[in-house]
């Protein structure tokens, strides 16, 4: 297994609210461990929500007792949202702070993935498959058939999400389970790059420099910006 992250401005933003966490050693009881957050609130307060809770998310996992992964994963998220909540209170220009939140773990050939909003997690290998479902208003709309979802990308309210960690006292994840082989991708990222390119288009460059993670990477955030560049771009390749 291979990896590598990067995290990008972007072409319209002043400060980058992502954050990223791509380590493939072991963290606490898990052997690897890679989460994009992707944080919102006002003035620095999206930066700080990542950020703050991309740490205490590992710091929780490294003292985790639970037994499987998805049961550290659980209880980590949870722990994380009360922290966040807390902070929040503490601090007026704080007050509202919230992030997206994905996250993975590869054991013996299976991907562990839990999801809270929009950042999203792919697995390229015949084609591209998106593994998690958007918390946002616009795929409650495709579902409901009241927009195409060729139309999702340039909606005026894609930007709404309708779950992230310190939205509610209680947080509800996705979770999902995927047996991966020799050659898959493993794909990661914010809205930054989703709303800036198409998938196919994502997974044509991947293939385009297959073999060489950093420069596909480049070339993805280079891509999104050149189409724009209207948020953070932030992505983890993860390669089998």
């Amino acid at each position: 297994m291979r990896s590598f992250s990067i995290t990008d401005i972007g072409e319209k933003r002043q400060i980058n609210q992502d954050y990223v966490f791509c380590e493939e050693n072991g963290v606490g009881g898990l052997p690897n461990l890679f989460i994009v957050a992707d944080g919102m609130g006002g003035h620095n307060a999206g930066d700080y929500a990542s950020r703050f809770c991309v740490e205490a998310f590992t710091e929780r996992i490294r003292s985790n007792q639970q037994k499987t992964p998805i049961g550290m994963i659980s209880d980590a998220l949870q722990y994380t949202n009360d922290l966040l909540l807390e902070e929040a209170s503490a601090k007026n220009d704080l007050q509202g702070m919230g992030t997206t939140f994905v996250v993975a773990t590869i054991i013996d050939s299976v991907l562990y993935v839990a999801n809270v909003g929009d950042s999203r997690l792919y697995i390229i290998r015949d084609g591209i498959k998106q593994i998690t479902e958007d918390h946002s208003l616009v795929e409650e709309m495709a579902k409901n058939g009241e927009i195409d979802r060729k139309d999702m990308r340039f909606h005026p309210n894609k930007n709404i999400i309708t779950r992230a960690l310190g939205a509610n006292t209680t947080v509800t994840p996705d979770y999902f389970e995927v047996e991966l082989a020799e050659g898959d991708i493993v794909l990661m990222c914010s809205d930054g790059l989703t709303n800036m390119m198409e998938d196919k288009e994502i997974m044509d460059i991947v293939r385009e420099y297959a073999g060489d993670l950093e420069s596909a990477a480049g070339t993805l955030v280079k891509r999104a910006n050149e189409n724009g560049g209207k948020d953070n771009i932030s992505i983890i390749i993860v390669e089998m």
